[in-house]
């Protein structure tokens, strides 16, 4: 049975990988995009700046977004002067590098489902007078739609998994940046947490597990899916 503050873990850990998956799918399917079908100079940089995350020590990531976002950060001082929004010590602050960090993942998905959409069904739509946009919306995005479910999967499959970045980031304050991975880090310093430790461990293995075979469902049917067409 968990704790009311175990619950209270559990639920803002839900709460920063959903907003995180929701607020990195539109870059993440236009970044994928970009990279699937159009060209231009600097593809590769891009492409090579997108994945940095995955090869980046997190704690490196946590202290770029630390500078980005600070109170003296560009990117901080902006919100600060003209929203009057910090989100240094925030569950946004966490739900941002949570975003961070499951950025590759959701745009290699992404890519790949781009990828494998015929091109022929897109210029057969364009000889029948139908314009870019209607192409993309009518052909692409449809057929491209179990890779957008399979990125979301994976995304918030990170986003609840994320430790490195969010701790060098936001910290680890109980009941606003604390999520599983932090707070079993914060049972493993007290004595006797070990029992805490295990339930944390449970939940966030049911979780992690939980959106991996939902991701692999997700892929079988885009692939039968594909077969049909």
């Amino acid at each position: 049975m968990l704790s009311p503050g175990e619950i209270e873990v559990l639920l803002l850990t839900l709460k920063v990988g959903v907003t995180a998956v929701a607020a990195t799918l539109p870059f993440a399917f236009a970044l994928a995009w970009l990279l699937a079908r159009a060209t231009f100079p600097g593809k590769v940089l891009l492409d090579g700046l997108v994945h940095l995350p995955l090869v980046l020590p997190p704690v490196v990531t946590g202290w770029l977004l630390l500078l980005a976002f600070g109170r003296n950060g560009p990117i901080g001082a902006w919100l600060e002067d003209w929203f009057g929004v910090t989100v240094m010590f925030r569950w946004t602050g966490a739900a941002i590098a949570a975003a961070v960090m499951a950025l590759p993942l959701m745009v290699r998905a992404l890519r790949l489902s781009i990828e494998a959409v015929d091109r022929g069904l897109e210029s057969a739509a364009r000889t029948l007078g139908a314009g870019r946009t209607r192409v993309f919306l009518s052909v692409t995005l449809p057929l491209s739609a179990p890779g957008v479910l399979v990125a979301c999967v994976l995304g918030f499959a990170r986003s609840i998994g994320e430790f490195g970045a969010t701790i060098t980031f936001v910290s680890n304050v109980p009941g606003e940046t604390q999520t599983v991975p932090l707070a079993i880090y914060s049972a493993l310093q007290l004595p006797g947490g070990e029992v805490q430790v295990l339930r944390l461990a449970v939940i966030a293995i049911v979780l992690s597990l939980a959106a991996l075979v939902a991701s692999e469902i997700l892929a079988r049917r885009a692939a039968r899916g594909r077969h049909v067409l």
